[in-house]
């Protein structure tokens, strides 16, 4: 097991102790209480209904889908699906607020306890705790620079609905905070109900940091609002437990507040002081009934949910006998593991794996590409594994194949075909090159019979090198073996 993240300060080390609260739009045609549009993109101020600009005497009604999607959710993080919940008004101002309050739940979510697994590098896992999920509205936005004596407001995303899924405080380090949101944003997004987009804010953070010496207390925390990268979540933390291990070390004491990051210095800085529940003055929104569900319709909704990653996992470690590490990187989008099932059906599942993980994502990575956007299809990697398979050509060979693949989209047979690649399995053939490699090489053959075992490895790759690659690897050790030691 890796050693526990720590902090060493002025007087020992500290731990870091970590809650996140995820925003995740609800992908949706509709907002959370009215028909407008959710789609991204739109220009300014068309995407609003008179509910979602506040006008006097609207009345909101609750979109079934969002709640349906919020349920999906829930039953993806094996939590408890509460059949009865409440939406409160949390009443503060906001410029972009048009209501003056947001509608959300407070003390009856439609989620509650669950829990998700992280896959740590080690290879151990570790059970992270949800505290609930519940719904809400989104806000709209200030647009700060569109002039420079005033700001604007666009409410296209005022009424959007939001989950926001509430973690216990079980993270103890950046790169846990990290596996946890992807993980998230993984489930998000194989159960359908968030696209996961956080460069487009349809996925946001909140990270609640505290610092404590092993084994105190749990410490004040400050929360940093508003994260849209891994990247930054990292930063942010580690900033941040840095800046409150040191006034802590200095005889200060930590104020709760809420913080942003700032990306370009790299550091937090305070937005305002943390406010408690009684702050926001909640109370059951009278324009709305206590949300009740059918728990038939929730069972119904379990049974349909697809295979998650943690049991897709499983099954390709149990089915197609691979790593821990291996599986975890084909499951992480749904997509991804579909792409490999049709590469690995009826070949080599391992060898898929390899080629899928090293050769093509590795390609992939390099261009600047997505799977979506691959030149190389599933069937057409397949097509290269099969020549390797049969012995038509050699692995060497393939990983040159398969970069003329990638850059022309043609397809394995085609180009061994046309480029004369095919592995030489006759043994004559081969026969005649290594006797030229022996009888260029006699004071080396010498040698070898003399006892330096290490230089038959020499034979090989002269063999293959004059072979230009296309020696069946497997007969060239079998003849070379037979010649120097007959």
């Amino acid at each position: 097991m890796t050693e526990p993240y720590r902090i060493q300060g002025e007087t020992g080390e500290w731990e870091v102790v970590l809650g996140l609260e995820v925003h995740a739009q609800v992908i949706s045609q509709a907002k959370l209480f009215s028909g407008s549009s959710t789609k991204f993109g739109a220009e300014a101020n068309t995407q609003v209904s008179l509910v979602d600009a506040a006008m006097p005497g609207m009345l909101p009604v609750i979109n079934r889908e969002c709640v349906e999607q919020a349920v999906r959710t829930g039953l993806a993080l094996k939590a408890k699906i509460n059949l009865r919940s409440v939406f409160d008004r949390k009443n503060y101002f906001y410029a972009d607020l048009p209501q003056g309050y947001q509608i959300s739940q407070y003390k009856d979510p439609i989620v509650g306890e669950g829990e998700l697994l992280l896959d740590l590098p080690d290879g151990t896992t570790k059970s992270v705790g949800i505290e609930r999920l519940h719904l809400e509205q989104d806000a709209g936005k200030s647009l700060h620079d569109q002039h420079p004596q005033k700001s604007y407001i666009d409410l296209n995303r005022s009424g959007v609905a939001l989950m926001e899924i509430v973690s216990k405080p079980d993270l103890s380090s950046p790169e846990e905070a990290g596996l946890y949101v992807k993980k998230l944003r993984s489930i998000l997004r194989y159960v359908g109900t968030c696209d996961g987009n956080m460069q487009e804010g349809s996925l946001r953070a909140d990270v609640n940091v505290s610092v404590r010496k092993p084994g105190d207390p749990l410490g004040t925390r400050c929360e940093i609002k508003n994260m849209n990268s891994v990247r930054f979540i990292h930063q942010a933390i580690e900033y941040e437990a840095r800046r409150q291990i040191e006034i802590l070390e200095s005889g200060g004491q930590i104020d709760q507040e809420t913080r942003l990051f700032d990306t370009g210095r790299g550091e937090t800085r305070s937005m305002r002081s943390k406010e408690d529940a009684h702050d926001y003055r909640y109370f059951p929104d009278p324009d709305l009934l206590p949300l009740v569900l059918d728990q038939a319709r929730v069972d119904e909704l379990g049974k349909n949910l697809p295979e998650l990653p943690d049991v897709k996992k499983a099954r390709f470690m149990s089915q197609f006998g691979l790593s821990a590490y291996d599986a975890a990187i084909l499951v992480e989008e749904r997509a991804t593991a579909d792409w490999y099932e049709q590469l690995a059906k009826g070949r080599d599942p391992k060898i898929a794996a390899n080629w899928m993980i090293s050769e093509l994502f590795g390609a992939l990575n390099k261009a600047g590409k997505d799977l979506s956007d691959s030149p190389v299809s599933a069937e057409a990697l397949g097509g290269l594994v099969d020549l390797i398979g049969d012995g038509t050509i050699s692995g060497r060979i393939a990983k040159e194949v398969f970069a003329e693949m990638f850059e022309t989209g043609k397809s394995a047979g085609e180009i061994v075909e046309e480029k004369g690649l095919k592995q030489v399995s006759d043994t004559g053939a081969i026969e005649g090159i290594i006797d030229e490699v022996l009888a260029e090489n006699a004071d080396k053959v010498e040698q070898y019979r003399g006892g330096k075992d290490k230089l038959f490895g020499f034979f090989v790759g002269q063999t293959m090198k004059k072979s230009q690659g296309k020696a069946n690897p497997g007969m060239v050790n079998e003849l070379l073996r037979k010649k120097l030691d007959g």
